[in-house]
């Protein structure tokens, strides 16, 4: 469920609600498919679906908020060096709910570790540049805004829905 940003807040406040809504439009896009059309590409060259999407996202959630704010070592989900477009390539023999079960996993790492921050000028380090969590929040909201509009078109095409 989507619930419309405030108008009126503090600036962590402002971003998180922004960055939720991005996520909340993307689960709705996705709403109510089955695995065919969760799969179906737009138009060639392009490899983009909506399953697609949802796992170029919980990578890049994973990608800001595990490896560049945590620090950690994690690994693409479905990408690698030799397969850098991993998540797009492969997804007629993939399991939605896995891609969503793992979309969901690194949303709720992401809400905790920005939860746990005591400012947004917390830093992590990305290709050894600091990069803030003030930073990080607005890209990912640019992301998802993007992909959010690729996501309003590829469910236009699937069945004619349209809107926000």
């Amino acid at each position: 469920m989507r619930i419309d940003p405030p108008v009126i807040a503090g600036e962590r406040e402002m971003l998180v609600s922004w960055l939720e809504w991005h996520r909340a439009t993307l689960a709705l896009k996705c709403a109510g498919l089955d695995r065919e059309q969760l799969v179906l590409r737009s138009v060639a060259p392009s490899n983009m679906s909506l399953l697609g999407l949802v796992r170029h996202m919980a990578d890049v959630e994973r990608i800001w908020f595990r490896r560049v704010l945590a620090g950690e070592d994690a690994p693409g989900i479905w990408w690698t060096e030799e397969q850098p477009d991993g998540e797009w390539e492969n997804v007629d023999p993939a399991d939605p709910e896995e891609a969503f079960a793992s979309w969901h996993a690194e949303c709720d790492f992401a809400r905790r570790a920005v939860e746990e921050a005591p400012s947004l000028d917390v830093t992590g380090v990305r290709h050894g540049r600091d990069v803030s969590l003030r930073w990080i929040l607005v890209h990912m909201i640019e992301e998802y805004a993007r992909h959010n509009g690729h996501a309003d078109l590829l469910r236009e095409r699937i069945d004619g829905s349209v809107g926000e």
